[in-house]
């Protein structure tokens, strides 16, 4: 069977189960327009808008000439890669992927440095880490900082895994002028060939926001769709019943299965799904750890359709999001300790006993 005919049965079956469970359908669908209206719009719509100006003045290309001493040496990078992580950082995904493909689209970078950039800049952002689920979700905002330092130190990690990738990179610039004069030269460089008037940038920056924060609105609705009508027509019970398993196997919450099987596919749904189902604080963080550096199907369609025009390939950022998502949660475990993990019922029932 060829891959398109594959793809075809898939999304025939996904639309007759949307037909049978509407209004799972609906609700799900209602509750991603809320989350993308309340949380990812108002987040998202100022840096969209800002970098596409950054962008067109040249700014980002000034911050990479400053950074070239950093990134080259780091994550085997241009300078400019590091506007990406930090608008990553700060904004969450996908802005990280945003910037990156813009970087490839104007060849400030090559196809495998920004297969090396998008695997570990395109990461959740401080409020949804510590606001939505550390303080949301889990009712507790130490735990939210806990996540966001394992989540930042695991795409570090990840950065420096990415050195390995190999493949053609863009040579540094050496020129003899001083280190704040060659990013203004940068600066100036990048300016003249974008050549479009501050109106003209403007509008063209807000245009481009609003199409980009569409399509991601549809794919956090979508997915979030999918995940629960699959939940609903009992499709994924002998999946979970599986992973359940080797959770217990392993000496792991159990419990925590059908958090991970939706994470794969939303983010939000499987971390939300994480703090009402966890027996153990340590279990908990670290199934949220995962399931945020994984990241989800939602985050990589948007991920895909920010790298539209360029040859960016996506194998090497799904395998970073599996690296990132094992990181994030060995260190969210070591943070916390090994007791952690015990639920609390059992952590009552050692006390008597002792």
């Amino acid at each position: 069977m060829t891959r398109s005919r594959l793809l075809a049965i898939i999304v025939f079956l996904m639309t007759g189960m949307i037909v049978v469970f509407p209004e799972v359908a609906f609700q799900a669908s209602l509750e991603g327009l809320q989350l993308w209206f309340e949380i990812v719009l108002p987040t998202l719509l100022p840096f969209f808008i800002m970098v596409d100006l950054l962008m067109g003045l040249g700014v980002v290309h000034f911050l990479g000439a400053l950074l070239e001493p950093i990134m080259r040496p780091l994550f085997r990078l241009p300078g400019v890669g590091g506007v990406a992580v930090a608008m990553g950082l700060v904004a969450g995904y996908p802005m990280g992927a945003k910037v990156t493909g813009e970087l490839a689209r104007s060849k400030s970078i090559t196809q495998v440095e920004a297969e090396r950039l998008m695997s570990f800049a395109n990461t959740a952002g401080p409020l949804f880490l510590v606001g939505a689920v550390g303080v949301g979700m889990f009712g507790r905002p130490e735990l939210g900082v806990t996540l966001l330092i394992a989540h930042y130190a695991g795409a570090v990690f990840v950065g420096l895994c990415m050195r390995l990738h190999k493949g053609p990179e863009s040579s540094g610039e050496h020129i003899k002028s001083s280190y704040l004069g060659r990013a203004l030269d940068a600066m100036d460089k990048a300016r003249r060939a974008d050549g479009r008037s501050f109106g003209l940038l403007f509008g063209d920056a807000i245009r481009s926001t609003f199409h980009a924060l569409l399509f991601i609105g549809g794919c956090i609705m979508m997915f979030s769709v999918l995940a629960s009508v699959l939940s609903s027509t009992g499709v994924l019970y002998p999946l979970k019943t599986v992973l359940a398993f080797l959770l217990n196997l392993f000496g792991l919450d159990g419990s925590l299965a059908s958090a991970l099987v939706k994470g794969f596919f939303e983010t939000t749904l499987g971390t939300q799904t994480v703090a009402q189902n966890a027996t153990s604080l340590g279990a908990g963080a670290a199934a949220a750890s995962f399931i945020l550096g994984w990241s989800g199907l939602s985050v990589h369609m948007q991920v895909a359709a920010m790298l539209s025009g360029t040859k960016v390939g996506f194998k090497p950022y799904i395998q970073a999001r599996l690296l990132h998502g094992l990181f994030s949660a060995i260190i969210a475990a070591l943070l916390l300790g090994p007791m952690s993990f015990i639920p609390a019922s059992l952590k009552n029932n050692m006390t008597v006993v002792s």
